[in-house]
């Protein structure tokens, strides 16, 4: 029997696939943003991009992004992070990607649209019984934040 609070052994595994392939590629974007181009860098980038407030901006991006997304694979305060994600993607598709078109190999939202989609997904799903938030707080936290 499937329920909101008992999701299946399947509806689990498709979670944690998901969980996993998101997680794993916002925590590369912010680990690029944090390790690779620097925060400098990153500000600069996303000054040239026309980003608002970019030296506040890009840090708390890249922070999110890379910290998120291992908190996202883990199955870690999965449906708050998800959220910040899927804002995440908007601001990036709303402030960037949307003059662009649609697709990637002109800087348009396909990509970003994808992941934010997949996020918000995740916000909407919880993180499903194979995930830190079953195993550490799902009797701590309310339902709909653990999920």
């Amino acid at each position: 029997m499937t329920n909101e609070t008992h999701p299946t052994t399947r509806i689990s595994l498709g979670l944690l696939i998901l969980r996993v392939a998101a997680g794993v590629i916002f925590a590369a974007h912010g680990g690029q943003k944090l390790f690779e181009f620097t925060i400098p860098g990153t500000t600069a980038s996303f000054e040239d991009m026309g980003v608002p407030a970019a030296g506040l901006i890009a840090p708390a991006i890249a922070i999110l992004e890379f910290v998120g997304g291992i908190l996202l694979a883990l199955g870690g305060l999965t449906r708050i992070v998800a959220l910040l994600l899927t804002l995440d993607m908007l601001g990036a598709i709303v402030t960037v990607h949307a003059p662009l078109g649609f697709w990637v190999q002109s800087g348009g939202i396909e990509f970003v649209a994808l992941l934010g989609a997949a996020a918000l997904a995740l916000a909407a799903a919880g993180a499903g019984r194979i995930s830190l938030d079953h195993l550490l707080l799902r009797k701590a936290l309310p339902d709909i934040l653990v999920g």
